[in-house]
């Protein structure tokens, strides 16, 4: 039995790596095994003489596993752009049955396995295929990212009926603070409470504030630990397969 979730988020730069990385704070916090999966990272960087992608850095460095960089990102992509653009400019295929292969490995060893998506909920990944095709694959339940900014109602709602209309769970989703300016920030947060708590019956799992400092033990002091162990129900692993696809070989 496998237990975790799939992070998507309503848009890019929402905080879903921030919110994976608090979610395995908390889980590791409470004396569990887990561990972070960026199952397609784009862009790197020169830190400490290596290049690394900071996503997969922040997962791997708040994960309770000893794990290498690789086996927390498997497919990371020199380019910070749109995946399968910065894979064709490396003359590189985004294999799909790897992807599936790296997170059946990490659960095998782990108690949760958090999988952060990239970007919004679809992006494409190769030429018929995208990031909720990666997520049906998984068969993991969903917690979706809201960044709280203007436009966040229609992400939110056009995200989650792109879940759910897919067959897959949306566990909850958690409400970041991404800019301390907005305009009516509790008022956005109650229509979001109306329309995923009343038509889809959806939680929030957490309401984290801006915060100067986004660490994950300051992002985890935010989010709803019950709300979240009910949410995140295990799926036989047996669940984790390929769906059928055209991949290269």
């Amino acid at each position: 039995m496998l237990r975790g979730c799939f992070v998507t988020g309503t848009d890019t730069e929402v905080g879903k790596t921030g919110v994976s990385a608090a979610l395995l704070h908390l889980l590791g916090a409470n004396g569990e095994r887990a561990a972070g999966l960026k199952p397609v990272a784009a862009g790197l960087s020169l830190i400490d003489g290596r290049r690394v992608n900071e996503d997969v850095q922040a997962l791997r460095a708040a994960g309770s596993l000893a794990l290498s960089d690789a086996e927390v990102g498997p497919c990371q992509l020199e380019i910070a752009c749109a995946p399968h653009i910065a894979a064709a400019l490396e003359g590189r295929v985004i294999k799909r049955s790897e992807l599936l292969q790296a997170a059946q490995a990490l659960a095998g060893r782990c108690d949760w396995l958090v999988v952060e998506g990239v970007g919004g909920f679809r992006v494409p990944l190769g030429a018929d295929w995208d990031s909720a095709d990666l997520a049906v694959d998984l068969g993991l339940p969903v917690v979706l990212v809201v960044g709280l900014r203007l436009g966040c109602l229609s992400h939110t709602l056009l995200s989650a009926e792109a879940v759910l209309a897919r067959g897959l769970r949306l566990a909850g989703w958690v409400a970041n603070g991404i800019d301390p300016a907005m305009l009516q920030p509790e008022d956005n947060l109650a229509t979001l409470n109306h329309w995923l708590g009343g038509r889809y019956q959806v939680p929030c799992l957490g309401v984290i504030p801006w915060l100067a400092a986004p660490h994950p033990a300051a992002m985890a002091a935010h989010l709803d630990a019950p709300a979240l162990y009910a949410a995140l129900q295990p799926i036989p692993l047996s669940l984790i397969s390929p769906s059928p696809s055209t991949e290269p070989s």
